[in-house]
């Protein structure tokens, strides 16, 4: 009795489908899970983009961070303002921004443990008489928009009208640089930065104005997320990627390095 067509298909069809299911099962277990992680790039070193192209310290690091944790980044860049409502929206699962560890902001999203040690610093002209943050009234100072640099001079006496607030800090550093502003009260590391490359043109004046940590922002919807990145940026330590980040972006000096491991909760800043 002949076979149909269907019949001594069968076997061949079964066998197909079973390799074809061993295919997906062996893709889907060996390839990375991504998280998408937003980023301004208005913020040198630790994020920039140059000829199209995102780098910087953090981004370095959380692609660093990720690969321990066979974790793929996904960057999405927006301005700074629009990181926190985006992470409570849960449209990106973690950012990277310089991004001051604040008890406020813990009550909107959570945070990595510390990986940078900051403070805010006043940059001003060469030929300033402005010799330290006491000297600021009544001139008109530049910053970044919804930093904690707005903070800290509104908590200290600066009049908002003598604030002036820009999307981009190299606004602010233009401003400075043309007459505009005064001085820049910014972080100190961008600071020192933008000072690298005009030696002759300005000086930092004054002690660093704060203490303050800087945390890999993570969405609320994104718990698990915090764990790992935690124990990836404890592997990198180790490693020595964390060090060589500052050589890169830093020429050595290691001064924001946090060494131990710095919780949110114990380096987090009041408002």
């Amino acid at each position: 009795m002949k076979k149909s067509i269907t019949s001594l298909m069968a076997p061949v069809m079964a066998g197909l489908l079973f390799s074809a299911c061993a295919f997906t099962a062996t893709a889907a277990s060996s390839g990375k899970a991504t998280i998408l992680v937003g980023a301004d790039t208005t913020f040198p070193p630790f994020e920039t983009e140059v000829n199209g192209k995102v780098t910087g310290f953090d981004i370095d690091m959380i692609r660093a961070i990720a690969k321990a944790e066979n974790l793929q980044v996904s960057l999405k860049t927006m301005p700074f303002n629009g990181i926190i409502p985006s992470l409570q929206a849960g449209s990106i699962d973690a950012a990277v921004a310089g991004i001051t560890i604040k008890k406020s902001r813990m009550q909107n999203v959570d945070f990595s443990n510390a990986y940078y040690k900051s403070g805010l610093s006043v940059l001003v002209k060469a030929d300033s008489k402005i010799k330290s943050f006491a000297d600021l009234k009544g001139h008109v100072v530049a910053t970044k928009k919804a930093t904690s640099s707005v903070d800290y001079m509104t908590d200290h006496g600066i009049d908002q009208r003598y604030i002036k607030q820009f999307q981009d800090i190299d606004v602010a550093y233009q401003a400075l640089m043309t007459g505009g502003a005064d001085a820049v009260v910014f972080d100190n590391p961008v600071n020192v930065n933008f000072k690298t490359s005009h030696d002759k043109s300005v000086k930092i004046v004054g002690d660093l104005l704060t203490g303050e940590y800087y945390g890999i922002a993570v969405s609320k919807k994104k718990p698990e997320l915090v764990k790992e990145l935690n124990d990836g940026l404890a592997k990198i330590k180790k490693s020595g990627e964390y060090h060589q980040l500052f050589v890169k972006y830093f020429g050595g000096d290691t001064r924001g390095a946090v060494k131990g491991v710095e919780s949110p909760s114990s380096v987090a800043v009041s408002d």
